[in-house]
């Protein structure tokens, strides 16, 4: 059981001042048809800029056929999602969405929702607390590659 006790500092960590909020993005091109992108060192990039110390990382994607995750970042895994993707929800299965729009990308409204648009990392020392092989990635699962930008805003001490 995890104990955290912040006055007696038991197993706690206190860093006390003005909390400071940094928005920025981070922009590049994705292939779409399940491209999971590595965005690692970029997040990482972002907290180093704004100085700050302690605090979390939000990241966000503005649209509905990208999503955000954390996983070990290595050809298998990649294609084992890519695959668990088309079999969960199939390209070529009937979706209402293609009969109201005619636009050919429901199953990526469906992905993306499953996965989620946004993530959360906290990060001590200026690090990101990541786990020694997790990476955090950007799944575009629309049905054509896009110019995609994701939201990061910084907020610690």
């Amino acid at each position: 059981m995890a104990t955290v006790i912040v006055n007696e500092e038991q197993g706690a960590r206190v860093r006390e001042g003005l909390a400071r909020v940094v928005t920025g993005s981070i922009e590049f091109a994705s292939q779409g048809d399940a491209d999971i992108i590595k965005i690692t060192e970029d997040v990482a990039e972002s907290v180093a800029q704004t100085g700050l110390t302690d605090g979390t990382v939000t990241l966000f994607v503005p649209g509905a056929t990208g999503a955000l995750t954390t996983l070990e970042f290595e050809p298998g895994v990649v294609h084992d999602v890519q695959e668990l993707m088309d079999t969960i929800t199939p390209p070529d299965k009937h979706y209402l969405h293609n009969d109201y729009l005619k636009d050919g990308n429901g199953h990526s409204h469906v992905r993306a929702g499953l996965v989620g648009p946004s993530l959360v990392v906290p990060f001590v020392d200026g690090h990101l607390t990541l786990g020694r092989f997790q990476n955090i990635v950007f799944c575009d699962f629309d049905a054509r590659p896009r110019e995609r930008r994701i939201v990061v805003q910084v907020t610690g001490v």
